[in-house]
């Protein structure tokens, strides 16, 4: 296997980072995760706009070649180099550089891709719902940082971890008021008398790729969407649920605590709008 590091592909095992990294340090970066389907990368433009926007907000330096059109030529480079354009997962992350907080010097942005083959049937639509909790030990905080898909990972981290010793499925991550914010690696989305119900934007969640495009189609369509404060209790009155992420599409989820869901509508929006972008 290799890896793409700052515009050149290299060995796998290749050392790359210092101890004085700052996204090894501090979780002072971004990432982004990727699909490829037959050497085309669906979602890439808003991938992009997220990265970007990321960046600005991080005040991260972008070199003149670090472009959209360099990042994509980069990935197709290196699945082909490891026979995964057909289906695979790509993991792109930036960080700031060498140092120490108040360090500037070392701030040269680094990129790192990595790649590895998916399995074709991934993100068809679950037949058997997923079963999950809440995770009670963290709360995300609800500031400009928190739509950001960051290095610094912890409460995703340990929420999966708590999952699984629960034998879940996922976990939902709450915000400072105790309203959903996401899971640990999607976005929520419940079904209500017909309604589209997700947490609005500045509820703690990731701004997620697929939740923003699914979003657009839904309204485009003519479906009833709320975006909103959403509690646990109110999650556990809805008729319907389900996750979004950028690698799955969408998730069903058959079970929260003791309440069971149905999944008619979720599987009309999987058939009218996920199912084409990668069968």
């Amino acid at each position: 296997m290799h890896i793409c590091f700052d515009g050149k592909i290299l060995p796998a095992t290749d050392k790359i980072l210092t101890a004085a990294n700052k996204g090894y340090r501090y979780g002072d970066g971004l990432f982004e995760t990727i699909r490829i389907v037959n050497s085309k990368i669906p979602l890439f433009e808003l991938h992009m706009e997220r990265l970007f926007e990321g960046m600005k907000m991080l005040e991260l330096s972008t070199p003149r070649l670090f472009t959209a059109e360099k990042i994509k030529a980069d990935i197709i480079s290196l699945c082909n180099k490891n026979q995964c354009n057909t289906a695979g997962r790509i993991r792109l992350s930036v960080s700031r550089g060498e140092g120490g907080i108040y360090e500037q010097d070392g701030d040269q942005l680094h990129y790192l891709i990595e790649a590895w083959p998916a399995n074709a049937s991934s993100g068809r639509l679950n037949e058997n719902g997923l079963i999950i909790g809440v995770y009670p030990y963290a709360r995300k905080s609800m500031d400009i940082f928190s739509s950001l898909k960051s290095a610094n990972y912890l409460p995703y981290t340990m929420a999966a971890r708590f999952a699984k010793q629960q034998q879940w499925d996922d976990c939902l991550i709450l915000n400072t008021e105790s309203n959903i914010a996401d899971a640990t690696i999607a976005n929520v989305f419940l079904v209500k008398n017909k309604t589209i119900l997700t947490p609005a934007a500045g509820e703690g969640g990731v701004k997620g790729v697929m939740r923003t495009w699914l979003l657009e189609k839904l309204k485009q369509a003519g479906y009833m969407v709320s975006e909103k404060k959403i509690s646990v209790a109110e999650a556990l009155d809805a008729d319907e649920f389900f996750l979004t992420n950028a690698m799955t599409g969408i998730r069903w989820v058959s079970q929260l605590e003791n309440r069971s869901f149905t999944n008619q509508i979720t599987l009309s929006i999987y058939r009218e709008f996920i199912e084409q972008l990668w069968f």
